[in-house]
């Protein structure tokens, strides 16, 4: 989540387990094929997107409460299907939104508008590395981050350019590096090496092309009665049953969930070189995709690994806090669907997510267990994973059920490779971020987004409980 913007909202996994290690041997392994072939007429899915393009709003955004805006977007208030997250895509994924997006939204039943609220305009620090299958595909779109608003029937959204001059609301943060002072990270470099300036210049205030807003239907959650969701089922079962397979180590097939072990039991399911790591921490609880619901028909077939797991990114999702824990399925559904459909990627971009309740949940298909190619930090997606805490963490404190989860998931799955929480390791810069392509990039074994790039992610209030992460889940692997 890219970035400071002037709002309050920064723009900003018991059977026997096999070393993970084994399971890709290459640096990139991928398990690529096309999506399943039309029949012509494609049953009704559960969930759906509205997009909606946005045109010129001139006198009549005034009109609302605006200031003159010259070159702004939008949509005046309108009715349209339910749904209950919002975003904006434009045409080239290469250019940014200089500028700020806000929508207002009408609740489902009452009737009643929210205020205006800011989305963070800045998303291209996620996504696919440079050069990979899925970065350089052609179906990957500009976009900002993905918005929660809940239940809602009408929109409104106002979209304004950054004018010439203006102070930039990307500036990099004054400080980064850990908050414990672990490791710091080296100067700021863009990617074509020159230093980053304030201010911006009057090309860059212009709007990308061919923006739409979208508008998300998570649909019902598993287990509602035959209808959307029956025919959603039945349509992606094929799928469905590839995903589960890549759990069935740890879980039946078609588990809701993978059950936690104590570190005894976690160590005894072991085999191999993977019993020989001395330090892995007790696997904790981890809701499968099907648990949440994921629809597996709508990402791409087939898994992409890297050879090993070194470091746990950790995010916010920027998608704010107004969701309570029940919800949650449904926010990972919206948003796995915005990734999919709307931004054009293969799947959900992270490995993992967690709410603010401490629930873990599988992200990106091909098996919890495993070294799963992520689109979470670009660049920086080989041999790491990343994992998503579901709301805004800028001025807004993560709950300590939060932290304690990242410790938890981090004790685990970096102990199945054999990395200790508390230390450091290198990643090889793969280009797009704050490094060159091809720069050894040395960071703590658990870093905050804001690591990798000149980001705000993952919130000023998360990043700092990140050393607490790192103490405790050393702790669950038994180091002392």
């Amino acid at each position: 989540m890219r970035a400071y913007l002037s709002s309050s909202i920064a723009v900003t996994c018991a059977a026997v387990l096999t070393l993970p290690l084994t399971l890709a041997t290459p640096a990139v392994s991928q398990s690529l094929g096309p999506p399943a072939a039309s029949t012509g007429v494609e049953p009704e899915l559960a969930g759906s997107t509205q997009s909606l393009p946005l045109g010129p709003l001139g006198g009549g955004e005034r009109a609302l409460g605006g200031a003159a805006t010259g070159a702004a977007q939008g949509l005046t208030r309108r009715d349209v299907r339910p749904f209950s997250l919002v975003g904006v895509v434009w045409d080239d994924a290469r250019r940014e939104l200089h500028g700020t997006v806000e929508v207002r939204t009408r609740a489902t039943g009452t009737g009643m508008w929210s205020d205006w609220q800011a989305v963070g305009t800045h998303n291209e620090e996620h996504g696919a590395d440079p050069g990979t299958a899925e970065g350089a595909s052609g179906a990957v779109r500009g976009s900002t981050a993905p918005l929660w608003v809940g239940d809602s029937d009408g929109v409104e959204i106002r979209v304004r350019p950054e004018l010439p001059g203006q102070p930039d609301a990307e500036a990099r943060p004054e400080t980064y590096g850990q908050p414990d002072g672990d490791v710091r990270p080296e100067a700021y470099e863009r990617p074509d090496g020159e230093e980053r300036t304030a201010g911006r210049a009057a090309e860059g205030s212009e709007l990308p092309a061919g923006m739409r807003l979208e508008l998300v239907d998570p649909g019902p959650e598993p287990g509602a009665p035959e209808g959307r969701a029956g025919a959603a089922t039945r349509t992606s079962a094929a799928a469905e049953a590839a995903g589960s397979a890549a759990n069935t180590e740890l879980a039946p097939a078609g588990a809701t969930e993978i059950p936690a072990l104590s570190r005894a039991r976690t160590e005894a399911t072991l085999a191999g070189a993977a019993a020989a790591k001395p330090y892995i921490g007790p696997r904790p609880k981890i809701i499968t995709r099907k648990g949440w619901g994921a629809d597996e028909k709508l990402r791409e077939r087939g898994f992409v690994y890297t050879k090993s797991v070194k470091a746990a990114f950790v995010h916010h999702t920027v998608t704010g806090n107004r969701y309570t824990c029940k919800q949650a399925p449904s926010i990972l559904r919206s948003i796995y669907r915005y990734h999919v459909k709307s931004s054009g990627w293969r799947d959900f971009g992270y490995n993992f997510a967690v709410d603010k309740c401490g629930n873990i949940y599988e992200g990106r298909a091909g098996g919890v267990a495993k070294a799963v190619l992520g689109a979470h930090t670009r660049g920086f997606n080989t041999n790491s994973m990343g994992i998503a805490v579901l709301g805004t963490y800028g001025s807004a404190s993560p709950p300590a059920a939060v932290v304690t989860a990242v410790a938890r998931l981090t004790a685990w799955k970096l102990g199945l490779y054999g990395v200790n929480p508390k230390g450091t390791t290198y990643l090889v810069s793969g280009g797009g971020n704050r490094y060159k392509k091809g720069k050894k990039v040395k960071f703590n074994t658990i870093s905050g987004h804001r690591d990798g790039f000149a980001t705000e992610c993952p919130g000023k209030r998360l990043y700092s409980k990140l050393g607490t992460a790192r103490t405790t889940s050393a702790k669950y692997q038994g180091r002392r």
